[in-house]
């Protein structure tokens, strides 16, 4: 890829994504297959006045080697020093990168027990600093650059060389590395989402009710819910970006008041292995049947991960003409695909996104209707077909969006 736009995107992760602080420290977990944009994202952090970027590599091929030779009872191992030193260093206040571009049919055809129970384990250790991360202790964010694999995937007419140039392409527009400065381009988009989703704080719906083909859903809203979206701040006033590109406004739904049925729209990847075509029924916030035409299996342990992956932990709106899905590409990756249209998450919820959720126990937040679960598994649900409609605690119903597209002002 062009050294101007590897430039130009790394300096877009620090500047907006982590909104790097003078004298922070930068923690990255990464694929080897992302290294050229990482060592550019060192560079800029150092640049920036960071005092240490500490990386940490992966290779999404030892994974799959891991499947094939580990004994099949090893799988509730994990190396506990990794999960420690993430929290470790997120206690002491050093940011987190995310940079990931795995093969999305990367484990396709293993055991799906075998890889509900790996994610299992992974998210069991993980859980403290994820909790403390992704509840506004540090900035964070989450990229994907491209990848050949994955490229691949998405252009499977082209070589991978030429798949990995026509996606960086797309890449470009989606992330507004187009733009002379992209850096004040996101700064206004970013500006954009907080309008809506002050409107919608402002207004506090008690139940959202989304309708379309194969959609028939109302979700109940807690409480002081809190709408987010585009940037946020931690815990100590510092803005971030959590995923680039992201296009979406998102809050919790009342983990046991979601009736009704939905069908995805797009596939899910679940870490190596896709899921398509799948129905859901909710009965008071937990979903009581389910059918897929393909993954079947796979979300079946999804939902068996824990007692509440079976209960919603986000919701989110997005336009359907937003730039990811005016591509026209599915991308086969969560980050991509979730801003292509409005999605939900299974599992748990962002504390954030109550009020005063960051200071209550786990048994207020239980009380108030916040899920927690060892997942967060984002699907897609929103299309040109979807309508969607807020219900406001005296029964009003405002149309909040039409056919995919935004149905008021700001």
């Amino acid at each position: 890829m062009n050294k101007k736009v590897l430039e130009k995107y790394a300096e877009l992760i620090v500047k907006v994504g982590l909104n790097l602080q003078k004298g922070q420290r930068l923690f990255i977990a990464a694929g080897l297959n992302t290294a050229p944009i990482v060592r550019e994202v060192t560079a800029k952090a150092y640049q920036n006045g960071a005092p240490l970027v500490t990386v940490l590599w992966d290779d999404e091929e030892l994974k799959k080697i891991r499947h094939q030779y580990a004994p099949r009872d090893s799988f509730e191992e994990f190396p506990e020093w990794v999960t420690t030193g993430v929290l470790e260093n997120a206690k002491r206040g050093d940011a987190y990168l995310s940079v990931t571009g795995l093969n999305p049919d990367l484990l396709a055809g293993f055991d799906p027990e075998l890889i509900a129970l790996e994610l299992k384990t992974r998210a069991k250790h993980f859980k403290p600093a994820l909790n403390l991360i992704s509840n506004g202790g540090v900035q964070w964010t989450v990229i994907c650059p491209p990848t050949p694999k994955w490229a691949a995937k998405i252009f499977p007419e082209l070589s991978e060389d030429k798949a990995v140039e026509k996606l960086w392409g797309v890449m470009k527009k989606l992330c507004r590395l187009d733009y002379d400065d992209p850096v004040s381009a996101w700064r206004k988009h970013l500006s954009d989402l907080s309008k809506r989703h002050d409107y919608l704080n402002e207004m506090q719906f008690d139940t959202l009710h989304f309708r379309g083909p194969g959609t028939d859903l109302k979700i109940g809203m807690p409480k002081d819910h809190i709408w987010k979206g585009g940037g946020s701040k931690t815990q100590s006033g510092v803005d971030f970006t959590a995923n680039l590109p992201t296009e979406e406004v998102f809050s919790m739904p009342h983990k046991d008041r979601v009736e009704g049925t939905l069908r995805s729209t797009k596939p899910l990847n679940y870490f190596g292995n896709l899921v398509e075509d799948f129905n859901l029924t909710f009965e008071k916030g937990r979903v009581v049947e389910f059918s897929a035409k393909k993954g079947e299996e796979t979300l079946k342990k999804m939902l068996d991960s824990d007692e509440n992956a079976k209960q919603l932990g986000e919701v989110a709106l997005v336009p359907y003409y937003s730039p990811i899905s005016e591509s026209g590409l599915i991308f086969f990756n969560t980050l991509y695909d979730e801003n292509a249209a409005c999605h939900l998450a299974l599992g748990s919820a962002y504390r954030a996104n109550i009020k005063n959720g960051l200071e209550m126990s786990d048994e207020e937040l239980d009380a108030a209707g916040v899920n927690d679960s060892l997942i967060h598994v984002d699907f897609m649900i929103g299309s040109d077909e979807i309508d969607l409609d807020g219900i406001t605690p005296d029964g009003s119903v405002i149309p909040l969006m039409k056919k995919g597209a935004w149905a008021f002002e700001v």
